[in-house]
């Protein structure tokens, strides 16, 4: 079998598997973004205020 038949057989059956995958519609797709938009946003707020309020402890300890 040669190097062109194998790749055009590679490219079929890529083909054949994404006919099968369900795609998110775009409406699925904007809610999921906006829940990975909003949960990053919340984490980086929940981290900032834990890391702020450690080095301000950090701080205090050392300081005495």
């Amino acid at each position: 079998m040669n190097i062109f038949k194998k790749i055009t057989g590679f490219v079929g059956e890529v083909k054949a598997e994404l006919e099968k995958v369900a795609w998110s519609t775009r409406e699925e797709l904007k809610g999921a973004t906006t829940v990975v938009i909003a949960m990053t946003a919340l984490m980086a707020v929940y981290i900032g205020i834990v890391d702020l309020s450690l080095s301000k402890v950090l701080t205090w300890f050392l300081k005495r």
